[in-house]
This record gives structure tokens, sequence and C-alpha cells, in this order.
């Protein structure tokens, strides 16, 4: 039986779901009215596809702009593949939605930022094995981390 329930993990799930339905509509219907993307996703991660250089000039992230020119969008439960256009050469890849690490629509102010799968794992640091003082555990605090969209305003 489970310790709890993952409420993290759960909003997560949700969110990327978003995404996919949001580019699934886009691929129907193509890009309506301002909207555009900004998305940041980890190179690194095994199901993330991308030409030798351009993973060799973005080892860790990239961010790439969804907006005027792009094709071949093809969207699926796991994540998306679409054709860049960098120096005006085309170049595909592939984002798995699990890769995403902050998805943004300027043109609506809206954002979500993810954590890796690293920092959902981590459970802080572990209690040390015997207590010094002899009183009672300090509680766990968690700090809330705010992200500005201001930088995406116009």
């Amino acid at each position: 039986m489970s310790s709890g329930i993952d409420y993290g993990k759960l909003m997560h799930h949700a969110m990327r779901g978003l995404i996919q339905t949001v580019l699934e509509d886009v691929k129907e219907n193509g890009l309506p009215g301002d909207h555009h993307f900004f998305i940041t996703f980890d190179t690194r991660h095994e199901g993330a596809k991308a030409a030798d250089w351009i993973k060799e000039r973005y080892p860790e992230e990239m961010t790439v702009v969804m907006q005027h020119e792009y094709d071949d969008l093809t969207v699926t439960d796991d994540g998306f593949s679409i054709t860049l256009y960098f120096g005006g050469a085309p170049e595909n890849l592939t984002i798995p939605f699990d890769a995403i690490q902050t998805f943004v629509d300027p043109s609506v102010e809206f954002g979500l930022r993810f954590e890796t799968q690293d920092e959902l794992d981590d459970d802080g640091p572990e209690p040390p094995d015997d207590d010094p003082d002899g009183g009672e555990p300090e509680p766990e605090h968690h700090d809330a981390e705010v992200v500005s969209l201001d930088r995406f305003r116009k």
C-alpha cells in the first residue's frame, strides 16, 4: 500500500496531458492568432532526438520556439516530433513530454514549469542517525518557487 497520494506527480501528468491536447489542436487547426510557444526540454532525456550538432550545442537543455516556421508536427501519447528551421535548414526534433521543463505561451501569459525527475524523486536530505540535542526533530520546510511571467510580456 502506498504511503500517500503523490499530488505533485499527478499534477505533472495532468499538465503534460494539457500540453498534448494543445499540440493536437495545433496539429489539426494551426496556431490561432498570436499564440506561440517557448518549449524548453532536456536534451539528455533518453527519448529526446535531435541532430548531433544540436545535441553538441545544447548538451543539457534547449528552448525551441514554435511560431511561424514549423512542419510535420506529430503528437503521440509519449511526446511530439516537429521539424523546425535553423538558419533556414530543416531539422527534425522528437521531444518526449517527460523531457519538457517549461512550456510558455507568452501571447496569453501562460506558462508551466516542471521539475526534473531527479527533483521529484529527491525526498530531501537523509535524517541524522542520532539527535545530539535529544529534542524533537525540526519540521521539514519546503520553499515554494514563484515563477514570474514578466519576461514574456509584450
